[in-house]
């Protein structure tokens, strides 16, 4: 049992939490629920030991193991199936000890403890995470240090779940995984053998996963047994109560005080008086129900065209002249269409929105557009390109400025005050505005228009539960169409009423609801590992290859060491340039966007002659390596 007593902390004089009590018992799955900045992630750093509480204490069975995801892998180039085993610190030594040990007796017992431990099924059961988390299996043995960043959160996942701790703390497991690698998640959390704490903003995933739930508000954390929704609703029952109960109460402090001051002068009535003084002064006060700040905002309604919006006919589109990444799109936009792209990562979804949005031009085929046709497209990235040093007044001026040439305050408030910014919020600058604010921002910016279509692409990044509420209740009251990139189960299945598949260079109508999809995903993950392990039967009974060609190791490993280094330098770059390319008003300047797009050709296909090389080479040294072993 996970005990918290008494708990306060403190920084700078600021108390974060304060007196919070709560028991965690075994085999719980909690997840860990409030407002940005109220402090749920401290709690996790207290209990995990990094911080040390101001009072009270936070106390574990001494025989269980507690375990989260680290921050601190060394980013070396060490295959990240290996880091992933060697996340596990027993099983790690032990493999280490079995490799060197001479004594008989040792060796029987390492080996003993290693049978305990799975150990012989740790290479699968490592690999089952990664590919579970959305590596290829031909991914497992490339080296950590070839990873961008969100790719190392997941390695880092992987292992956290991989050591499967007595206590398994996760902060935000999903803010790195497509839809299809969440969903995955969803299932192995929910099956988790051991306790489980859970930080998410994604309802979803709380009410798949969750048994139990902690709410941390106003300094104090609550338990609520049952998943998200029957905390919302217990919580809505519990406050409504509450000020219910204070009303009750302000009604007859008010009765009585009204007998105090009619009869307090008065000698006949003087003792009954000061009996009602003393009963108002033990009175133990309810607190009236703070309401929280109003999430609502709206998108600002289109006038109606006619459908098709867009007309696609036979597109292909990508960024290397002759490679496209998506062929053949055949698919009409219609002014009521609530469309969710739906595909693992890399598989070309911000591609289409790139090519819908008119940042992407067709290479082949014919895309027709309404005239009078407006656009608003939101970007996963434009969160760090606003200007820090600007306000959202200055920003929405500069915007409407440019379009209209004419702009009245009264214009720029309103269109701001749509997405719930008052005339402080607006004037503050855009560094002090939290993640969601920053979001809702952007939403106002990309749509102070009235645009026929929104193109979402990953908008809940920053959000809270609460203000992806908001944006699902501000979609679903807009009556242009909808095109939605998104990881949020919860925020997919409550807008979108049709899905599109994008998938090995098409795009195609998915017939089925969100649950359909999960089982179709489900399928294909089954049926690339019975593949895989049809593969690696075959090769394990092949006859022996012929000796490999001698060659000069030294010189080997110096050629793959430099080429990882020119593939990290050119894969920077070139999201760099993509990162570019997706700007707003970037394709306005044809002549730096047609530069711009023959540098990224020209990168892009020096990075995939690298890799080949890269490939060839790592193999050689693989095949040394196995042989000298």
């Amino acid at each position: 049992m996970l005990s918290v007593s008494n708990l306060t902390y403190r920084v700078g004089g600021r108390t974060i939490l304060e007196d919070c009590n709560v028991n965690i018992m075994d085999g719980w799955k909690v997840g860990v629920v409030g407002a940005n900045g109220a402090g749920k992630s401290t709690l996790f750093k207290l209990i995990a030991g990094d911080l040390h509480p101001d009072n009270g204490h936070i106390s574990l069975n001494e025989r269980q193991t507690f375990g989260m995801v680290r921050q601190d892998i060394p980013v070396t180039d060490t295959p990240i199936i290996d880091i992933v085993i060697h996340a596990h610190e027993e099983l790690s030594e032990l493999l280490k000890a079995a490799e060197t040990e001479t004594d008989p007796y040792k060796i029987g017992d390492i080996h003993m403890r290693l049978a305990e431990l799975d150990a012989y099924s740790a290479t699968s059961r490592a690999a089952i995470l990664l590919t579970g988390l959305g590596f290829r299996d031909d991914q497992l043995q490339a080296p950590f240090n070839a990873l961008s960043g969100g790719w190392r959160m997941r390695v880092a996942l992987a292992a956290a779940l991989f050591v499967q701790p007595d206590v398994l703390l996760l902060d935000e497991p999903t803010n790195h995984l497509d839809l299809e690698a969440i969903m995955w998640l969803e299932e192995y959390l929910a099956n988790y053998p051991h306790t489980l704490l859970v930080i998410s903003h994604d309802r979803e995933l709380l009410n798949i996963c969750a048994d139990h739930i902690v709410h941390v508000e106003n300094q104090e954390v609550t338990l609520y047994t049952g998943n998200y929704d029957t905390f919302e609703r217990e919580r809505a029952e519990r406050l409504a109560h509450q000020q219910a109960q204070f009303e009750k109460q302000q009604a007859q402090r008010a009765h009585m005080q009204a007998f105090v001051d009619r009869f307090r002068a008065k000698a006949s009535k003087a003792r009954q008086a000061q009996s009602r003084i003393k009963a108002l002064e033990k009175m133990d006060l309810v607190d009236a129900v703070i309401a929280g700040r109003s999430l609502r905002f709206s998108f600002p309604q289109p006038e109606e065209l006619s459908s098709p919006l867009i007309a696609m006919r036979g597109v292909d589109v990508g960024y290397t002249e002759g490679k496209p990444i998506l062929r053949r799109v055949s698919h009409n936009i219609d002014m009521d269409d609530r469309i969710a792209l739906m595909g693992a990562n890399g598989n070309g979804k911000s591609t289409l929105i790139k090519l819908i949005a008119g940042k992407l031009g067709a290479m082949d085929g014919d895309i027709v557009r309404s005239g009078k046709l407006r656009i608003g497209y939101f970007s996963q990235h434009q969160t760090e390109e606003l200007d820090v040093t600007s306000t959202p007044y200055l920003e929405m001026y500069r915007l409407i400025e440019k379009k209209t040439g004419n702009v009245k305050e009264s214009v720029v408030r309103a269109k701001l005050g749509q997405f719930h910014f008052s005339k402080d919020l607006a004037d503050n600058t855009i560094a002090s505005l939290s993640g969601g604010e920053k979001a809702r921002l952007l939403f106002a910016l990309m749509s102070f228009d009235a645009p026929h279509i929104l193109l979402l692409d990953e908008p809940t990044n920053h959000l809270d539960i609460d203000a992806r509420q908001g944006l699902i209740n501000a979609l679903n009251g807009y009556d242009g169409a909808v095109i939605i990139v998104s990881h949020d189960p919860g925020m997919v299945e409550r807008v979108a009423d049709r899905l599109w598949l994008v998938h090995d260079g098409e795009v195609k109508n998915f017939d089925g609801d969100l649950a359909d999809y999960r089982r179709f995903v489900i399928q294909q993950r089954r049926e690339r590992r019975s593949k895989e392990r049809a593969r690696q039967k075959e090769e394990e009974t092949a006859p022996a290859e012929k000796p490999a060609q001698n060659v000069n190791i030294s010189a080997l490993r110096k050629r793959v060491e430099k080429a990882e280094k020119e593939i990290e330098k050119m894969t920077a770059s070139k999201e760099k340039l993509e990162a570019d390319m997706a700007s707003p008003g970037f394709f306005n300047d044809s002549a730096r966007a047609s530069a711009a797009q023959k540098e990224h050709a020209a990168v892009s296909e020096k990075l995939a002659a690298a890799e080949a090389l890269w490939l060839e080479d790592q193999a050689l040294l693989e095949e040394h390596n196995l042989r000298k072993a």
